[in-house]
């Protein structure tokens, strides 16, 4: 197939968006399938331009990790698209791309599908907290339903993510299709190198948190876990790995908690050099993030062999199989450090939950299997769009 993507966000900007779209569209150029993108420029190449049309942009700013991408610029380069001859446009972001992703789909005369990477009823008001958090959710629903409402077909990362759409309103046809891991996040790494490297002594349990530093993912839970945790555990260690708007936030809560000598922020690390390694050298893997639609994070780290304690809502749910890799925490300080506890005391049943964890992600979430599911969903859409054009009256047939 030939098949033109278009995100808001994309690497060097690091976040599941972008993960997302690099590992779907490595997946499809192994089996010989084309796939461009069109996305913001960042002034920063990237080891995958080759298939990119990078985009002027301008900064946000309440947001200066993202960029807004220059409408105009896109609608410029319609005729050298309509030469491409591609068969399906697929959105990856809710944003300028969106409306560019219908105007190009409807121009080209293809299916427009969309992915919805992020909840964002329970994200919005972390990014415009002078808007009241009920009116704040109620814009993002509206806006939800509207937007995927437009297109003709819509992706999800997890059932209840699609379960919550369904509950908008959002009454085209849809599919479940989460994002799965490439061989190299299997791939064996010296995680004592690791610790050596950032000076954590070997015996020293250590937690790890992997994401972006936001509000949404409330980190604020695990550092007031981590507060509990110390008394059962005085020589235990959080790294906390990424970048993002609440880090200063979190630096004054760690103060305010006494925890300073039990965190460590290291920041991004280099995907392919480093975060596999930070995985590895983790005794446990914690997530308290309520509003993930996925959570790929937990399952990078299972695929090293790290057990996960976490809390499962939204996307994590459908990731988390209690003992499959991960024990189950409910919302609440004192019993999720008590699971990481029960971990951290006894060595077999966190190798045996590890051991379990990577067989887990090997079974069921590898990118070949997902990305041959999204090609798949394209072809169903693309042979509905044939047949019943714009009007959409058998779409939801393919959701039987």
């Amino acid at each position: 197939m030939k098949i033109l993507f278009i995100s808001d966000v994309y690497f060097p900007r690091v976040n599941g968006v972008s993960t997302s779209i690099r590992t779907f569209v490595e997946q499809m150029q192994l089996h010989g399938h084309e796939v461009h993108l069109i996305a913001p420029d960042y002034g920063e190449l990237t080891r995958d331009e080759v298939w990119i049309k990078r985009i002027p942009a301008r900064e946000i700013y309440f947001d200066p990790e993202d960029r807004l991408m220059k409408y105009g610029e896109v609608i410029r380069m319609l005729p050298e698209l309509r030469q491409q001859q591609y068969e399906v446009v697929h959105v990856h972001t809710p944003f300028v791309a969106h409306y560019l992703g219908l105007k190009l789909a409807r121009a080209l005369g293809v299916p427009c599908v969309e992915t919805y990477h992020t909840f964002f009823e329970d994200y919005l008001h972390h990014y415009l907290p002078w808007i009241p958090r009920p009116v704040a959710r109620g814009v993002a629903k509206m806006i939800s339903k509207r937007q995927c409402n437009a297109v003709d077909a819509v992706v999800a990362p997890s059932q209840p993510m699609l379960d919550v759409l369904r509950a908008y309103g959002v009454n085209v046809a849809a599919e479940v299709i989460p994002t799965g891991l490439q061989s190299n996040s299997f791939k064996a790494v010296d995680g004592t190198a690791f610790r050596a490297l950032y000076g954590i002594a070997l015996d020293r349990p250590m937690l790890l948190y992997v994401g972006r530093v936001a509000y949404e993912k409330n980190i604020d839970f695990l550092l007031n876990m981590l507060k509990a945790l110390i008394a059962q555990q005085p020589d235990v260690l959080l790294v906390i790995a990424g970048q993002g708007p609440a880090e200063t936030h979190l630096h004054k809560l760690v103060i305010q908690l006494g925890i300073e000598d039990h965190v460590k922020f290291i920041g991004y690390l280099d995907r392919n050099t480093e975060l596999n390694a930070c995985y590895q050298a983790a005794d446990v893997f914690v997530f308290s993030s309520k509003s993930e639609t996925q959570g790929l994070v937990l399952l990078e780290a299972m695929a090293q062999g790290t057990p996960v304690v976490a809390i499962a809502e939204l996307g994590t749910a459908s990731i988390l199989v209690e003992g499959e890799g991960a024990l189950i925490a409910p919302d609440d300080i004192g019993q999720f450090a008590d699971k990481v506890n029960s971990l951290l005391i006894n060595p077999e049943e966190r190798f045996e939950l590890g051991f379990k964890a990577k067989r887990y992600v090997l079974e069921k979430w590898t990118a070949q299997l997902q990305a041959e599911r999204l090609l798949n969903f394209y072809r169903q859409v693309v042979t509905e769009k044939a047949l019943y054009g714009d009007t959409g009256v058998a779409l939801a047939k393919i959701n039987g």
